[in-house]
């Protein structure tokens, strides 16, 4: 109950933006509501950095294609993201492994109402998303079993409202899975209990038309303590997304965008440019 009340003043409070697999997921959950027929498509991004929720995962360039199929509101799709480059990471905070390439392969399912939309992510990384792995071997994708699996389910519901209210929403908490709390000693990894990892998001739209850019003011984070966000409640995620067409024919234009973001819990800041194909 005392998690469920922070939560709350929580979402009075914060400011957040969608970014990666998130904002790409809504992207799609939007257009399954707008087409009455069934469709599937699929596309990728390049990104000179992927930050998902004020985090750096792979510190590297990486490519995340993704392929969906949607209709009349349902939205079923598959993402992933893969660096170009090795990375280290830390391990309990105090030694530092070799961990590859960093990948990364999630299903989600998503269904959109009006200005609601309920949506269902399964997060999978073969080596280091979370404090649990021991850089001693990959995860197997086809294990489910709570104590050794490399998932982590994702429930989320996000509120879009409408031109005349264009302010975004978004609350998720990890259900199941490699998201383990603490135990008596302060280090991660008590198999037999669920932290609850959650992370709340309101974002901002403005559309600047003479010059044909939007922009995306956010701010954002987790309001209590958890293994993915960090032991403390607090902001992830503040700063700026800006995103335009760029015309290379008289049918085709490039997409790009490019993001400045801070995580003031870590002090941390981030430059990313990205293009859509």
């Amino acid at each position: 109950m005392k998690k469920l009340y922070l939560s709350f003043l929580f979402i009075l409070f914060s400011l957040t933006c969608l970014y990666a697999q998130d904002e790409q997921a809504l992207k799609e959950a939007e257009e399954a509501t707008n087409d009455k027929s069934a469709t599937l498509n699929f596309g990728a991004d390049v990104l000179s950095r992927y930050i998902w929720r004020g985090f750096d995962f792979g510190n590297s360039p990486a490519i995340q294609p993704t392929i969906y199929f949607s209709w009349r509101g349902l939205n079923l799709g598959a993402w992933g993201s893969y660096s170009f480059a090795p990375y280290r990471a830390m391990i309990n905070d105090t030694v530092s492994v070799n961990m590859g390439n960093y990948t990364e392969m999630d299903l989600y399912v998503s269904y959109t109402f009006k200005w609601f939309t309920l949506m269902f992510f399964d997060y999978f990384v073969p080596n280091g998303l979370d404090p649990n792995y021991t850089g001693l071997q990959e995860y197997q994708y086809f294990n489910y079993d709570k104590k050794t699996t490399g998932h982590t389910f994702e429930v989320s519901l996000t509120f879009a409202g409408p031109d005349a209210f264009p302010i975004k929403f978004y609350a998720g908490t990890l259900v199941y899975g490699n998201d383990k709390a603490k135990d008596s000693l302060g280090i991660y990894g008590d198999v037999n209990k669920n932290n609850f990892s959650t992370y709340l998001e309101l974002a901002y739209p403005v559309s600047l038309r003479k010059i044909k850019m939007d922009l995306n003011f956010f701010a954002g984070g987790t309001p209590f303590g958890g293994s993915w966000y960090g032991p403390k409640a607090g902001f992830t995620n503040v700063g700026m997304t800006a995103k335009k067409i760029i015309p290379i024919t008289k049918s085709y234009g490039l997409p790009v965008q490019a993001s400045l973001i801070t995580n003031p819990a870590a002090q941390k800041i981030f430059l990313v440019f990205g293009i859509s194909f």
